[in-house]
């Protein structure tokens, strides 16, 4: 999956990611995504794992561990730079935003 294919990502794709800048494991990963939006987004068990495992064929995400069961991954190189481009991305959509609302000096 090279950058070009992943120009946006889905809002479950993001929060799987942002999860996995510190090592989890599935089920953690959809209470830490129910946790950081309020249980706005919802991830189940088939997209999370769908997601993962394309994650890992792409080599955005590793496996680091396989303990009673419960595989815990965390993001490589390559999963935090497109974790960073869409933050950014984000970000500048936030800003563009503000300034057509006339809540910055930008006209």
């Amino acid at each position: 999956m090279a950058r070009k294919q992943l120009k946006t990502l889905t809002e479950p794709m993001y929060y799987i990611l942002l999860c996995l800048l510190k090592p989890m494991h599935g089920y953690g990963i959809m209470q830490r995504i129910d946790e950081i939006t309020g249980s706005r987004v919802k991830v189940g068990p088939g997209t999370l794992y769908a997601l993962i495992s394309r994650f890992e064929k792409e080599e955005i995400v590793i496996k680091v561990s396989s303990d009673n069961g419960k595989k815990t991954y965390i993001l490589t190189e390559k999963g935090k730079e497109i974790l960073m481009f869409e933050y950014n991305r984000l970000n500048q959509l936030v800003c563009d935003g503000a300034v057509l609302r006339g809540e910055t000096d930008e006209s």
